[in-house]
């Protein structure tokens, strides 16, 4: 049986963290791209680490978003709260 990590928003779209599984998941994502930018902040553009850092950063937040749409217990659709 599958543990929804996730439940979708009330209001607007996506799903916010439900377990702690997907509170640690969220916290890892942010301390990836939060690492990953902090080494980009004295290098220039045209530095390979530059576009290293700005790789990982759009893998961990796709990770992200790819995790939490299956571990979701419902679809991701736009909310207006109690209305839907």
């Amino acid at each position: 049986m599958s543990t929804y990590w996730f439940r979708p928003k009330r209001y607007g779209y996506g799903a916010t963290p439900l377990t702690w599984q997907g509170w640690a998941i969220t916290f890892a994502t942010i301390v990836v791209v939060v690492a990953a930018t902090l080494t980009v902040v004295t290098q220039t553009v045209s530095d390979l680490s530059f576009w290293v850092a700005a790789a990982v950063d759009l893998a961990a937040i796709a990770a992200l978003i790819e995790i939490g749409r299956r571990k979701t217990g419902g679809e991701w659709r736009w909310r207006w709260g109690d209305r839907s």
